[in-house]
């Protein structure tokens, strides 16, 4: 669909947008933010970097919104979570956020797969944005969606641990993708795609020459719970009355001892949940 077609003129996602993604799975592209905003953005991600001496990597990769403060501005985006709203309703907490990031001319990959797998979340209700902080042309690694495989539900999948894969485990469908049934996600720098929790997808190594870096923020509405361990989310919007979930604090300032403290409590348990049946206690690079 085209950027024009999926932004409702009062906010959100059009009434066509959300049919495409409940049929289809996915909607893309949606601008979020400028061109300029998302370069401040990539130019805070890289100077942290800078200060730490190599890319973003382990923990911190993930739930980096318990942080950072520009990494929690984006994903209290309005645009993005008006969009959000229209999928799951008002009361909306943000399970997890990850940077997917491609170095140029690398051979890191992601293979076919559903997210949720091995989350533990006892519902398929469940929204991820993808946020472009740099263009992702397909050429760069861009995602690659199977339309309509949300469909199927839950396949089985494999762990493979390999190298180069970007995912916690490696993980990948146990079901061969028809070649020409791959849809192409392309976004420019400030753009992002929705796509449903159950929706098949994965992406090739970057062979440009800059980084292909995505943020990716993990949406469920606050009446799913966790299955596997007591775990923490942030509420978004509206109210939780289930309680399900520990509520996370945002943080007063980038890498806070009470934001670092937090962030360490909530990765505990999400790592005791995606690595479930391993020995493993941290993400992988």
């Amino acid at each position: 669909m085209s950027g024009q077609d999926t932004a409702a003129a009062t906010g959100g996602l059009s009434d066509e947008a959300l049919e495409h993604y409940r049929r289809e799975g996915y909607v893309f592209p949606i601008r979020v933010m400028s061109r300029e905003d998302a370069a401040a953005y990539r130019a805070k991600l890289e100077a942290f970097e800078a200060a730490q001496g190599g890319p973003i990597a382990g923990n911190l990769r993930h739930k980096s919104h318990l942080l950072f403060t520009w990494a929690n501005e984006i994903a209290h985006n309005p645009t993005i979570l008006d969009a959000v709203e229209r999928i799951l309703g008002p009361d909306i907490l943000l399970w997890g956020s990850s940077f997917f990031i491609k170095e140029p001319r690398t051979t890191a990959y992601v293979s076919w797969h559903q997210d949720a797998t091995y989350w533990g979340l006892d519902g398929s209700d469940i929204v991820t944005a993808w946020v472009a902080l740099a263009d992702a042309p397909v050429a760069s690694g861009a995602m690659t969606f199977w339309p309509k495989s949300h469909l199927k539900l839950q396949l089985p999948h494999t762990d493979t641990f390999a190298a180069d894969n970007l995912l916690s485990r490696g993980q990948e469908i146990a079901v061969d993708v028809p070649q020409d049934e791959g849809v192409d996600v392309p976004l420019q720098a400030g753009e992002m795609s929705l796509h449903h929790v159950l929706l098949v997808h994965g992406s090739k190594a970057n062979t440009t020459a800059d980084r292909r870096i995505g943020f990716a923020l993990r949406f469920i509405p606050t009446r799913l719970a966790q299955t596997k361990t007591k775990d923490w989310a942030m509420l978004m919007r509206g109210r939780d009355i289930y309680g399900h979930f520990a509520h996370e604090p945002q943080p007063v300032a980038d890498l806070h001892p009470d934001a670092v403290a937090a962030h360490a409590v909530a990765m505990g348990a999400q790592v005791a949940a995606v690595y479930q049946g391993t020995d493993r206690k941290e993400y992988r690079p």
